[in-house]
């Protein structure tokens, strides 16, 4: 699984965060908790599963996080940085 440098990864989460209307402290110990409410909160019944299934499988993370459109989006969400 790639690495995520810390301060992206800042950047990132208050980026989720305002997109969620979530703050990013709420949104970081849900994260860490391996809770994902105010992600789902804001998803579809069938976007909500498909993430769950996503989350709960390792080798499925490590798939959607490298795929090209995963990278997209991170690098939309974080400015392109």
């Amino acid at each position: 699984m790639p690495k995520i440098d810390p301060k992206k990864a800042d950047e990132l989460l208050n980026t989720l965060s305002k997109k969620l209307n979530v703050p990013p402290q709420t949104l970081k110990k849900q994260l860490e908790e391996g809770k994902f409410d105010a992600a789902l909160n804001s998803m579809g019944k069938a976007e909500s599963e498909k993430f769950n299934m996503i989350v709960k499988n390792p080798k499925l993370m490590e798939k959607f996080i490298s795929t090209p459109q995963a990278q997209a989006l991170y690098k939309k969400l974080t400015g392109g940085k």
